[in-house]
């Protein structure tokens, strides 16, 4: 169903588009690279999805970490665009006609390509290819595929020579994945990709985001890196079936999924507070918290896979531990006394899991040029 959602959207984006009225296509002279980081949602998430953020406003406390969405674009040889996902064996090639993309596989490549090249080129056509890669399975709960946007729409706005900032690149972003394609989904994993590091977001009505990084000294931060532990569930998820039972809860204003939401987003901010006043023993209580309410939003949030592994994990030593995004599969992260850190990771490990820590990142998108040798 999703899949036919988003044909049919992608038909009527291109419908519009006549062939006669494209301008001649055009070559970039550079190579460019971007990546843009994934990040660890520590609590709040949910609250960035609307109407709940339109209606009482979110909030979400997140950092990211060193695995990275790629993009990389070069001038096609043949004069055509091409879409290339290394992570998922999937090659397209296409001829300089916008209405060509519609029956895209890549639909993330392609309604990334059309958006950029109406909006900021004039909807001149490019002969480039698109390579990416994600430092993590489809699913991962980390927000892999907004941040593969994100850093496709920011190697896009290098080739274009477009001054765009990371908010704009953010929306941007946001509007391809929710409003072109009509994915389910909330706001933090673009804005988390585009700014980087530790952040407090607030999400409000009408589109207004603000990114508040957070000042950490380095020997806190050191602290929370080395009690974090996380661990793949080995369930890769769609989260749209969850979301939009969510937003159904929120629509019905069911009470019992206003609550949690309330609750998830007070969360936030006391986890917050904690991690300002270097109190991680409290950031785990929250987190242990947030993942109890986080299972009553919605049907499907954890598994018995998932309840497995958070109870190996607890009985090893962690003090708290929930699922990074919307759940269903994905990462499963914990904050644990340092020196317990080595029994957790044996511990999961031993139930076939692969568990690890998490080095934090502090920059969000980049990109960076190279010469065509071939110009």
């Amino acid at each position: 169903m999703v899949s036919q959602n988003i044909e049919a959207k992608a038909m009527s984006l291109y419908s519009g588009v006549s062939a006669s009225l494209i301008m001649a296509p055009a070559q970039p002279a550079t190579k460019v690279r971007s990546r843009a980081p994934l990040r660890l949602g520590l609590a709040g998430g949910g609250t960035d999805v609307s109407p709940y953020s339109d209606e009482h406003g979110g909030a979400i406390l997140n950092v990211t970490i060193d695995r990275y969405a790629y993009a990389f674009v070069e001038p096609s040889s043949d004069w055509k665009i091409r879409f290339i996902a290394n992570d998922l064996d999937i090659e397209e090639c296409f001829p300089l006609d916008l209405d060509a993309l519609v029956v895209a596989k890549l639909q993330l490549h392609a309604a990334v390509y059309r958006r950029m090249v109406l909006s900021y080129g004039g909807g001149r056509p490019l002969a480039i290819t698109i390579r990416t890669s994600v430092d993590a399975p489809a699913g991962s709960g980390l927000g892999s595929s907004s941040a593969l946007v994100v850093a496709m729409v920011e190697a896009f706005r290098a080739v274009l020579d477009v001054p765009l900032g990371p908010y704009e690149v953010a929306h941007i972003a946001y509007e391809i994945e929710r409003l072109d394609l009509c994915l389910s989904g909330g706001k933090q994993d673009q804005y988390a990709a585009a700014f980087g590091g530790l952040n407090f977001i607030e999400f409000m009505a009408n589109d207004k985001v603000i990114v508040n990084p957070l000042r950490i000294t380095k020997s806190v931060l050191n602290e929370l890196e080395t009690s974090l532990v996380t661990c793949f569930s080995g369930i890769s998820r769609r989260s749209e079936d969850i979301i939009d039972q969510q937003k159904r809860g929120m629509n019905e204003k069911s009470t019992r999924t206003i609550e949690n939401l309330h609750q998830l987003k007070a969360d936030a901010s006391e986890m917050k507070l904690a991690l300002l006043r270097a109190d991680i023993p409290n950031m785990a209580r929250v987190l242990q918290r947030s993942w109890m309410a986080k299972k009553e939003t919605a049907t499907g949030v954890s598994t018995p896979r998932i309840d497995e592994l958070h109870s190996i994990a607890m009985q090893a030593g962690a003090l708290g531990g929930k699922v990074s995004g919307a759940g269903g599969g994905g990462f499963i992260m914990f904050i644990v006394p340092p020196e317990r850190r080595l029994n957790v990771v044996r511990a999961l490990n031993a139930a076939d899991s692969s568990a690890h820590g998490a080095q934090f990142t502090s920059i969000g998108v980049e990109s960076w040029t190279l010469p065509n040798k071939s110009s």
